[in-house]
């Protein structure tokens, strides 16, 4: 980055000095020509070799490999600003021989390391962590929309808020909330249901057909809400909920956004904030409503705490005493945003990824199904955490999606100070890439299938927490170290859950069938306009998913109105029951039986929905 504020007044000061004591070698007399004169010269000649000269013939870093094709001017920036963020890495990451490291260039050739190799990652994130920062750059753009929390903290300062936090995604305490993401999951599928079936005719799309990125986010901020925070935002129930459309404008990649960033390598922040456009006015209005959104919630907060004590984020923050009301905005903001995005992001590649592999999304329901009792039936809507983790495909789906396509696909770093990694000499201002992208899908590290959706390299012996893979700094979507995802276990548990309710109710095609995502990042990278999917109900579970468009969704909070229609239906359940038990017909691969007392007798008979619904409704007749 140039020193353009230095420049500016080392050359105001200059021309004060030629002025008053050399007025005959001043432009004119005039003070603004002369300073005009001498910031134009210095710049000019600070340009020469900070462009030319010092990356081709003085930087220490000349010695790295380097892709081809680099402008004189530019370096490799057209790629970079025309490509996804994270391709043109991941392609070099494989395609350009190195040890470890590779030196790329950006606009007017700022020098830049993409670190490949499990060693150099180890030493970036791990050995020498508090030697390579987040740059400033990324620490206020973020920080406009996160909050100087846990995320961008560094140093002493994140040593203590990671140790003040950690108690709030404890092992443990994550498991307990099995039940919550599993309720919001449900209501999630419910709501799908229910607005396909009130699709109007001037929806635009064919029968069925949903954005599903839309529904993924409200669903993943209600839950992060709710089990994160003590607060159901109820974004699912309402699409236009404020909260929820602020985020979607924050996360909404801007026209020309890319322009913008690398006008930011040279233009001081202050001035980018500043800028009259469209996007600021979003972000300045969003980060108000959060802000205020995250006031109310601490103080609602604190009066709850008086009475009972409660074990979510924003409680064990809270009762740590470690922070006070403004770096708990901090706090929530940077949780709001990095525990819904992320994990909706994740979702969305995931029912990409099976709507191009529909075998392995057969195989995925066919697990669910034989595992779990159908969410509309009594005994479907408890779950406890093994039920979930004891799912094996449904895990190697899921660290698969995530390993292919990372929501985040790429980070930052600076080095602090004059630093080495692996032995290579580091000079202090280095900006550091770490690209899940890159990393994630190296052939070196995970052989010639590396850019293949192959669930089953995460089922095979003693695989299933690296893959296949030599090393666990070959899977970087959580990072690793002390700067780790803290929530990489919330994360992963609730995606779990997400992903088995929906995979358990829906069967997923594109609503064209050759489509191609095309990608767009943001602080997530994922397909341009969204993901339009048909939604058809999914096997057994069928009948519940076509009963769901008359009665409309029904969410875990209104359990009760359920008990009160026990009595009605009780003797159609009964008769149900009595026939299976009588034909003998249990299938591990059908749903659990409404009837919780007889499935206890019988050894847990198993009945598909949709005959269940069938004989409820003869009896009825």
């Amino acid at each position: 980055m140039p020193p353009t504020q230095k420049m500016v007044a080392v050359s105001a000061l200059t021309a004060y000095l030629v002025t008053h004591f050399q007025p005959e070698m001043t432009i004119r007399g005039s003070f603004i020509l002369t300073s005009l004169a001498i910031f134009s010269g210095a710049f000019l000649g600070w340009a020469v070799w900070a462009v030319l000269i010092y990356p081709h013939m003085f930087s220490p870093l000349r010695d790295l490999p380097s892709p081809p094709n680099a402008t004189l001017f530019m370096g490799h920036s057209a790629r970079i600003s025309k490509e996804p963020t994270g391709i043109p890495m991941r392609d070099w990451a494989n395609e350009v021989p190195n040890n470890g490291l590779i030196r790329y260039l950006h606009w007017l050739n700022n020098e830049r390391v993409l670190v490949t190799s499990p060693k150099a990652i180890a030493e970036v994130l791990v050995t020498k962590n508090y030697e390579f920062i987040k740059p400033k750059l990324v620490r206020e753009g973020l920080g406009r929309i996160l909050g100087v929390g846990i995320l961008l903290a560094e140093g002493d300062e994140h040593k203590r808020q990671r140790k003040a936090l950690s108690p709030a995604f404890a092992f443990r305490h994550v498991k307990d909330l099995y039940q919550t993401f599993w309720d919001k999951s449900n209501e999630l599928v419910e709501r799908i249901s229910y607005d396909i079936a009130h699709q109007g005719a001037d929806y635009g799309h064919a029968q069925n057909v949903v954005e599903v990125g839309e529904y993924t986010s409200r669903a993943t901020l209600d839950i992060i809400g709710t089990a994160g925070l003590g607060q159901d935002f109820g974004s699912i129930a309402d699409p236009n909920n404020t909260l929820s459309q602020h985020y979607k404008a924050i996360f909404q990649p801007a026209r020309g956004q890319r322009y913008l960033q690398m006008a930011g390598i040279i233009l001081p922040g202050w001035f980018m904030r500043n800028i009259p456009l469209k996007r600021n006015y979003e972000i300045m209005a969003a980060r108000k409503y959060i802000r205020q959104t995250c006031e109310k919630l601490i103080q609602d907060k604190r009066a709850k705490l008086k009475k009972s004590r409660d074990f979510d984020i924003l409680s064990v923050a809270m009762e740590s005493g470690g922070f006070n009301d403004e770096e708990l905005i901090n706090q929530l903001m940077t949780f709001l945003v990095a525990g819904h995005e992320t994990t909706s992001t994740a979702m969305l590649w995931a029912i990409y990824l099976l709507c191009k592999n529909p075998s392995i999304q057969t195989r995925l329901r066919e697990e669910i199904h034989a595992n779990l009792p159908s969410p509309r039936t009594k005994a479907g809507r408890k779950i406890a955490s093994h039920q979930i983790d004891n799912l094996p495909y449904l895990n190697a789906v899921l660290q698969e999606t995530l390993r292919l396509w990372a929501p985040v696909s790429l980070t930052m770093r600076v080095a602090a100070q004059d630093s080495t990694i692996i032995d290579h000499p580091i000079p202090k201002g280095t900006l550091i890439i770490i690209a899940p992208w890159a990393t994630n899908n190296s052939y070196e590290l995970w052989g010639d299938s590396a850019l293949t959706f192959d669930p089953e390299r995460w089922l095979k012996e003693g695989q299933t927490n690296k893959g296949g893979a030599d090393s666990n700094y070959s899977f970087l979507t959580f990072l690793h170290g002390p700067r780790s995802c803290i929530g990489m276990g919330f994360a992963k548990s609730e995606f779990s859950c997400l992903m088995a309710a929906f995979m358990g109710r829906f069967k997923c095609e594109f609503e064209k069938e050759d489509y191609e995502a095309e990608i767009v990042g943001g602080i997530t990278s994922k397909p341009k306009g969204g993901l339009w999917k048909k939604n058809k109900p999914g096997g057994a579970n069928r009948a519940a998913a076509q009963k769901a468009t008359a009665e409309g969704p029904t969410p875990r909070v209104d359990r009760g109105a359920v008990k009160k229609k026990k009595g009605k239906k009780e003797k159609a359940k009964a008769k149900a029951n009595a026939k299976v038990k009588a034909n003998g017909r249990t299938s591990q691969s059908t749903q659990l039986s409404k009837d919780a007392a007889l499935a206890e007798e019988v050894g847990k008979i198993e009945v598909a929905d949709e005959q269940g619904a069938r004989i409820e409704q003869e009896s009825k007749g």
